[in-house]
């Protein structure tokens, strides 16, 4: 398996704004999600999907490009997050911390989705770790 960054998060204190300078900026397609009504799903109802390059009908990237999303600010000082690929977010936040990481976001689910969690490296800056899993709930 390739680790590559394959999503992006932008938080943003007004998104409907955020939305409207990306768009204007580099022309991406930003449309705001539609919770699937799911228990459990927090904050769905502020989050925008970014696409950067076209999909396919499960919304992965049909070439070269990363997609990725914009959410309301959840903290002051949020960073902008790239999330990489792994086999295992259980293992990878695991191996993280030895190596003299912190996870800051344990594994969570994204219901029908995957998995991800939040981890700072050696210098404190936030990395996304996402395991596709369409059973995740």
């Amino acid at each position: 398996m390739d680790h590559t960054v394959v999503h992006f998060g932008i938080p943003a204190d007004e998104p409907d704004r955020a939305a409207q300078f990306y768009y204007e900026l580099f022309g991406w397609v930003i449309e705001k999600h539609q919770s699937s009504g799911e228990p459990g799903v927090s904050n769905s109802r502020d989050y925008w999907l970014i696409s950067t390059v076209p999909t396919d009908g499960q919304g992965r990237p049909i070439r070269p490009g990363v997609n990725g999303g914009l959410m309301r600010r959840l903290q002051p000082g949020q960073p902008p997050v790239n999330y990489i690929s792994v086999e295992s977010v259980a293992d990878y936040a695991i191996r993280a911390e030895g190596l003299g990481g912190q996870v800051v976001v344990p594994k969570s689910a994204v219901p029908g989705m995957g998995w991800y969690a939040f981890i700072n490296d050696t210098e404190g800056n936030l990395i996304g770790l996402w395991e596709s899993d369409p059973n995740a709930a």
